[in-house]
């Protein structure tokens, strides 16, 4: 951003709020309010802002509304998160979670849109960590621009994958080109209900951050001076 602008499309640039409230919405998506195009294609134009390894801008959106194309992903949707579940005890802390997720899986067909964000080309089938890093992390800054900018219009969403275990059943459903083109998220979008709490809780960055070393606290207290 230019220095001194204050806003993008009329809307306030991200601050604080945005970026500490901005969280993962299931339940609490509208599904029977409706949701305007016009705020998608504003949302998916600061989504592409993002920066990109080379500035290669690899992303590519494919917007779904149509009833019977959500209702056939929500059947891939379901099957593949049937099978994550499969064989695991979910802890305790994880049974709210697992719940909400559920209840998506269960209404995908009824959220007002989903857009499955893909990047161009295949990770490679024996890659490094080095070129699966530069590959994956050339399209989830896209992914994280478009859901800040949902939430800054009252929209929720929630970046999920579980389609991706039927991820070629999907593309040839939507004519994506499986092997030229990959899905990597699919965030099902909708208005939040009225009263909607999107606070939440984290662990301190402090207990999770080392300075100069793994697991290393900072040298000086919070609040004071850094040496550059």
């Amino acid at each position: 951003m230019r220095p001194g602008r204050t806003s993008f499309g009329g809307h306030p640039l991200v601050n604080t709020d945005l970026l500490t409230g901005t969280r993962a919405v299931r339940r609490r998506l509208d599904l029977r309010r409706p949701v305007d195009n016009r705020d998608i294609r504003e949302c998916l134009e600061i989504a592409v802002h993002a920066p990109s390894g080379s500035n290669r801008q690899p992303w590519r959106f494919v917007v779904v509304r149509d009833v019977e194309l959500k209702a056939s992903i929500g059947e891939y949707y379901r099957k593949g998160f049937a099978a994550n579940l499969s064989g695991r005890t979910p802890r305790p802390d994880q049974l709210a979670d697992l719940s909400s997720g559920q209840f998506l899986a269960d209404n995908l067909a009824e959220v007002p849109a989903l857009i499955l964000v893909c990047s161009l080309g295949r990770p490679p089938a024996e890659a490094s960590a080095l070129r699966l890093a530069s590959f994956y992390g050339s399209i989830y800054p896209a992914v994280w621009n478009l859901q800040l900018a949902l939430r800054a219009r009252g929209l929720g969403s929630t970046l999920t994958t579980a389609h991706l275990a039927y991820e070629r059943e999907v593309a040839d459903l939507l004519g994506i080109p499986f092997d030229e083109v990959t899905q990597v998220a699919m965030l099902p979008v909708a208005h939040l209900l009225p009263g909607s709490d999107t606070s939440v809780r984290r662990t301190p960055a402090a207990e999770l951050t080392g300075w100069d070393g793994w697991a290393k606290p900072a040298a000086t207290p919070a609040g004071e001076g850094a040496a550059g």
